[in-house]
């Protein structure tokens, strides 16, 4: 089973940034390990709004220490890009065939003015294993930002 982490970029990048941390991120992942095993690990940056980053826990799994070290590169891609990519109220929801951004706390405001709706999917970047992955497109309505209604 694949375990997962998602993060959502808060502005836009550039071409060249986005070559630039799909760089970054290959490099981790290719010498990412876990009590010194190689974890068989992946990046890939979503339609230039998400990150994802999947470990494939059959050969090895993620322990505590790797994932500090996952934390560390992600917080370190987040003060080299001028981006927030921990803060979970960063929504990317999905508008016709591209993903956009916005802060939770502008979801409101986008339904007042019909730029979103409670069937507009939005990504539940909680999803945790490949399982949840394949369901994380889900209706505003079903996620918790349906407060917001």
């Amino acid at each position: 089973m694949n375990r997962v982490w998602t993060y959502v970029i808060s502005r836009p990048l550039t071409g060249e940034q986005l070559k630039q941390l799909k760089a970054g991120g290959d490099s981790f992942v290719a010498s990412w390990s876990a009590h010194e095993n190689k974890l068989a690990a992946s990046f890939d940056i979503l339609k230039e709004k998400i990150l994802l980053v999947k470990v494939n826990e059959d050969v090895h799994g993620a322990s505590g220490c790797s994932i500090d070290k996952l934390t560390r590169f992600v917080k370190e891609t987040e003060a080299g890009f001028g981006i927030e990519l921990l803060n979970r109220f960063v929504v990317a929801y999905k508008l016709g065939e591209n993903i956009e951004t916005t802060q939770a706390s502008h979801i409101k405001e986008l339904l007042a003015q019909q730029v979103i709706t409670e069937n507009t999917i939005v990504y539940n970047t909680a999803a945790a294993n490949e399982e949840e992955l394949a369901r994380w497109e889900q209706p505003l309505k079903d996620t918790w930002l349906a407060r917001y209604l």
